[in-house]
């Protein structure tokens, strides 16, 4: 049970006691013929816009828009963070970025010291072996587990994929990209003897196996992509394909075009052995990005920004989910959701009731079911407290840096970032105001101070780090 497996990672963890601490898990019983497997797809730096179903006329998605009309899809959902890591770290612990400490990838004191006001918090690079993980709260359900792919929490003895509640992993370490997208390949059980294999290609291949071996299973399949991260590599002959196209509206990068239809291809192959295995009908299929689309090479207009920003463009991400068994009605929801929501959803349709390690997160299950249905909470939250400096070529348009140290929330319609360097609020309306265009907070003193005093409360409750001390090198 959930109470033994804490113990063994918190003796492994120098031999710490409590197991209190962390928490249990109660459960009611499903029959593990009657659980649905989990198949998370989750794309590196894809931005909003750039599946067909969400308005591109340039990318070519046939299957991820072949899913999107079997499912629902979400227009208003949001990573928890608007890079990598710590976007990655909330999804796999259910929790808020201040409560696991990955603030940001690599440290967050990037670009010129010169340029930085303030000292950030030291950032965590790995997730904590002590966090449970959804993987291990679905193996206490009887799942079999797997993660293919992009891991980057780590690879020692306690924050590797294995260490973290999967049985199998393929290509998971603390990388945050490859090196190259074709083969050979140098990465955690991950070969190759095919020249020039691509890499999306080969990952789907091993999630296809997997599939076909444990069709009689209950699974957790984590297909997390590297794809669309840069390098930006892919084949030839698709290449060659979006030269001869017609630039489109939006996009028009011709390399990034290619990997954006391979992990398309990869979605189709996917979705084709589920239904090969007669499985499909009782699989959850989730589609989702880690953050905002890669700037130099893609658009998320109307939406402001890209990845690494705290603008809807760096956070708002394409989102389906489909389960036939469950979901009887496709459509649209607008209702804000997020990547800590999957944690407690995945709890609910497992069989898994009342988790005390903290979730913050809400289950989206009454959604699937009801696409009608609306959520409890007010408000979704971001704690974002590193500098990222801008693109190099992006930087005329958009300055020194994609972002300083903030945080914001969401409440309805109503949008607040608070930068620290300066104090500065922005309060937009994401209704009249998709594009964040007009900062309305003189003109709307009482909404202001609503939002941001939430804020402030969310940020005590969860103990976030805020940087205030100034740095000394700095020069104006």
């Amino acid at each position: 049970m959930i109470q033994k497996q804490i113990w063994i990672k918190k003796l492994r963890n120098t031999l710490m006691i409590g197991i209190g601490i962390i928490g249990l898990l109660s459960f009611k019983t499903i029959p593990n013929d009657q659980k649905p497997n989990i198949v998370f797809i989750l794309v590196d730096d894809m931005g909003w816009k750039d599946p067909g179903f969400m308005g591109s006329d340039y990318h070519e998605t046939p299957h991820i828009d072949q899913l999107a009309s079997e499912g629902i899809v979400f227009m208003n959902a949001y990573a928890n963070a608007p890079n990598c890591a710590p976007s990655r770290a909330c999804l796999l612990s259910g929790q808020y970025v201040p409560r696991h400490g990955v603030f940001t990838v690599n440290s967050a004191e990037r670009g010129s010291a010169k340029k930085r006001k303030l000292i950030p918090p030291k950032n965590k690079t790995e997730l904590n072996g002590k966090v449970i993980t959804i993987a291990e709260a679905l193996k206490e359900q009887g799942y079999s587990t797997c993660h293919i792919g992009k891991w980057h929490m780590g690879d020692d003895n306690e924050t590797r994929p294995e260490a973290q509640g999967f049985d199998v992993n393929v290509a998971g370490d603390h990388s945050g990209h490859p090196k190259t997208y074709f083969g050979p390949f140098n990465m955690t059980n991950l070969t190759t003897d095919v020249p020039n294999e691509y890499l999306t290609d080969r990952l789907t291949d091993e999630a296809v196996q997997y599939i076909k071996s444990h069709k009689s299973d209950p699974f957790f399949l984590y297909f997390s992509h590297y794809s669309v991260h840069t390098p930006l590599q892919a084949k030839d002959s698709l290449i060659q394909k979006y030269k001869q196209k017609g630039v489109g509206k939006l996009h028009n990068h011709v390399t990034y075009a290619a990997m954006v239809e391979s992990t398309d291809q990869s979605v189709g192959r996917v979705l084709e052995e589920l239904e090969k295995q007669g499985i499909s009908d009782n699989t959850i299929v989730v589609f989702f990005s880690d953050n905002g689309g890669y700037g130099p090479a893609t658009s998320m207009a109307p939406l402001k920004g890209s990845k690494g920003m705290m603008y809807e463009g760096g956070i708002r991400e394409p989102l389906i989910v489909r389960w036939p068994n469950k979901i009887k009605e496709s459509g649209r929801c607008d209702v804000p959701v997020m990547g800590t929501d999957f944690y407690p959803t995945f709890m609910d349709v497992s069989g898994a009731k009342g988790i005390s390690q903290t979730l913050d997160g809400e289950s989206l299950l009454p959604i699937l079911i009801d696409s009608s249905a609306s959520l409890n909470r007010e408000s979704l939250y971001w704690h974002f407290p590193a500098y990222l400096q801008g693109y190099r070529n992006m930087k005329d348009s958009m300055g020194y840096w994609r972002t300083t140290p903030a945080s914001a929330i969401r409440k309805g319609d109503w949008k607040l970032i608070e930068f620290f360097e300066d104090g500065k609020l922005e309060l937009y309306n994401l209704k009249e105001d998709i594009g964040e265009s007009l900062n309305l907070a003189d003109t709307h003193p009482d909404k202001l101070q609503e939002l941001y005093s939430d804020l402030k409360t969310w940020r005590a409750d969860c103990n976030a780090q805020i940087p205030f001390e100034k740095n000394p090198l700095y020069q104006e």
